[in-house]
């Protein structure tokens, strides 16, 4: 697949991103490729179209499957599988915010909770760092869980409402 002018710089840019946010470069640029191309790719075309090595794009392929946003497909005639990423965006974004939370998260206040439960030898400052952690980390995680569980629409209007909302509840 030869990509266009565009197409290479939003790969290039989401790789880049994807670094930022603590992910394999090749593995968000696999998945831009995969958000940008217009039909399913098999890992050969991924392997040429971005010049990695095959071990790569298989590892890269498998941890993306395993967040759940690239997905196996068939193409008719052809006995490789090919593979396609979520095309909404809202989907796609709520299922990396699912998995980050799975994987950042919740280790985070099951840990912040053991320690707050072994913590009868600390300082009552070690205590209440940890307990103010895991008020700010349970609190943020019964948001995400309440927004997350909003269907599309709704939360599309509350996005929408950005800067607006402190001012609709009164708050300003």
């Amino acid at each position: 697949m030869q990509l266009s002018d565009v197409q290479q710089r939003f790969v290039l840019h989401w790789g880049e991103m994807g670094t930022r946010w603590g992910i394999n470069r090749s593995m968000a640029q696999i998945h831009a490729l995969l958000y940008v191309s217009p039909r399913p790719m098999n890992a050969e075309e991924i392997v040429a179209t971005l010049s990695v090595a095959r071990s790569n794009v298989s590892t890269s392929l498998r941890e993306l499957m395993g967040w759940g946003i690239v997905r196996v497909v068939h193409v008719f005639g052809d006995r490789r599988d090919h593979f396609e990423t979520e095309g909404d965006v809202w989907a796609l974004f709520h299922r990396i915010l699912d998995e980050r939370k799975r994987r950042e998260i919740d280790p985070t206040v099951a840990t912040l909770q053991a320690c707050l439960a072994h913590a009868e030898g600390e300082s009552e400052h070690v205590r209440r760092r940890i307990a103010d952690m895991l008020e700010f980390f349970e609190l943020t995680g019964r948001w995400y869980e309440t927004v997350g569980a909003l269907p599309k629409g709704v939360l599309v209007k509350l996005v929408r409402l950005g800067d607006k909302v402190p001012k609709k509840l009164g708050l300003t």
